[in-house]
């Protein structure tokens, strides 16, 4: 450091000298990198440059540093750190269970579970529909075979000219045939419209008349392939058959309506009129309705339009031209 040198005191010689002149002269001599009185500002304001370029990371110096998130993202520590419940990481902050996502997962559960549900019942629902169909048949075919007992006298024998067989009749517990022209089906009619009566054939309601009395016989049946299935296909007009050991009945449909399952008086001896006095023989078949479901009641009212004796002398026991049609 140079001495001061006291503003305005003339130098050697007796030149006064300027204030400010010896600092300059001072600076000018001393270089532009000295400070009089301070540090090198050069010295403390140049950065370490580190010797591998700017590539050469220094992961000591960096971590130092804080970065500074962009807008928008998150920030975790990688490192396991200690907190009072414990150590706690990014993966177990990020993985552990909140109320939002037991929620969803719960939902999603709930959801695999029901359209699972769904399929198994969509299948059930299929089999009752189509895959008992062979089933049905074969039970048709066992009641048939029942019908191996004539109610005609067995000492008559049908005509030798004939060739076609005339079928018996059925025995006591089974009602008769039903047949429906239009759709070329006929089943064996038991008595009984529980569940293990109505299985595999068109059932009788027990409490309903019988087939051509005054009042109204009613059957109800499953709503499957190979009962009665297209029931709704029927109109005004069709013709519905009744085979019974002393006759063939021939029934008109007049009426069709969907009902509730609790609305029973559809089976009354006078349809829709529980108290009134029957004066005609009507006839009544019930179902499930629609398709696949049973929350409806599909009901088919007919009347009876003609009686025929049944001929067991006679081709397919004298059944009358409306039922082969």
């Amino acid at each position: 450091m140079l001495p001061t040198v006291p503003s305005g005191t003339p130098a050697p010689g007796g030149t006064p000298i300027a204030p400010g002149a010896a600092a300059q002269a001072a600076r000018a001599e001393a270089g532009p990198d000295v400070a009089l009185g301070a540090a090198s500002v050069a010295a403390t304001a140049t950065p370490a440059i580190r010797p591998g370029g700017p590539d050469d990371a220094d992961p000591v110096a960096d971590a130092a540093e804080p970065v500074k998130p962009k807008r928008g993202e998150r920030v975790v520590k990688l490192r396991p750190e200690q907190t009072e419940e414990g150590y706690k990481s990014v993966y177990s902050e990020l993985t552990r269970p909140t109320l939002g996502s037991r929620i969803r997962t719960g939902i999603r559960t709930s959801g695999e579970v029901m359209i699972t549900f769904g399929l198994v019942v969509l299948l059930f629902a299929g089999y009752q529909v189509f895959g008992n169909s062979a089933a049905v048949q074969n039970e048709q075919d066992d009641l048939a075979q029942e019908l191996d007992q004539a109610w005609a006298d067995p000492t008559v024998a049908p005509p030798a000219s004939s060739n076609v067989k005339a079928p018996k009749a059925p025995k006591d517990g089974l009602v008769g045939r039903l047949y429906i022209p239009k759709f070329d089906k006929k089943w064996v009619v038991v008595d009984g419209v529980q569940p293990d009566d109505i299985r595999y054939a068109p059932g009788h309601y027990p409490e309903t008349a019988q087939p051509g009395e005054v009042g109204n016989f009613s059957i109800a049946g499953h709503r499957i392939k190979k009962i009665f299935w297209r029931l709704d296909e029927l109109v005004d007009g069709d013709v519905i058959g009744v085979e019974t050991r002393e006759n063939w009945y021939v029934y008109r449909v007049y009426d069709l309506e969907v009902v509730k399952p609790h609305q029973v008086e559809v089976v009354a001896p006078v349809p829709g009129r529980p108290k009134a006095k029957p004066s005609k023989a009507l006839l009544t078949l019930t179902t499930c309705n629609p398709k696949f479901n049973n929350y409806e009641r599909l009901i088919v009212h007919a009347e009876l339009a003609g009686t025929v004796p049944r001929d067991q002398t006679l081709p397919d026991a004298g059944m009358p031209a409306e039922i082969k049609a």
